[in-house]
């Protein structure tokens, strides 16, 4: 069984939490664990907030969040034009920085953090964390005698290329 949701927000501070508490709140009624969660919410408000810093050439951003099994993954897409992700948040902010923890607190928090600029769509920022349930949870008593989907809920390129652009009416 797969479970998605996906959230087309402004890029506006106030969107933030409510694409935080959507997604929490959506895994606690599953029954993911309060720690997985904290986890989750941390890194999902990095990922926007740094579309909010940083994309300044967007109006709109894009949070798709996927469940299959035990693992989550969500991907924060804006519309900007990218940054070189292959030096960022490799190594540990001065304990004095204003500012370059962002990544390398995703890094910290979830499992499997990836950034990939696309042509025409902006950056994703892929996050995977695998998740713990509470041994009564929902989500064991929908996917049990199920088969697994057939595919995951993360998008690919062939997917993203179809997707139409917010900005555009």
């Amino acid at each position: 069984m797969e479970i998605k949701l996906t959230l087309a927000l402004p890029r506006d501070e106030y969107s933030v939490p409510v694409a935080r508490r959507i997604l929490s709140r959506s895994m606690d009624v599953l029954g993911v664990t309060s720690e997985v969660i904290a986890d989750i919410e941390l890194a999902l408000t990095e990922a926007c907030t740094n579309v909010l810093d940083h994309a300044t050439e967007t109006d709109e951003y894009e949070v798709s969040a996927g469940i299959d099994g035990t693992l989550c993954i969500i991907e924060v897409i804006d519309r900007g034009s990218g940054f070189d992700s292959s030096v960022k948040g490799l190594a540990d902010a001065p304990p004095t920085a204003e500012d370059g923890r962002g990544i390398q607190l995703m890094r910290a928090l979830v499992d499997e953090v990836t950034f990939t600029v696309r042509p025409q769509v902006g950056t994703v920022v892929h996050l995977e964390k695998q998740l713990e349930w509470h041994e009564d949870s929902v989500i064991r008593r929908l996917t049990e005698d199920h088969a697994a989907t057939r595919h995951g809920p993360w998008s690919d390129d062939e997917h993203m290329e179809d997707r139409p652009d917010p900005g555009r009416p």
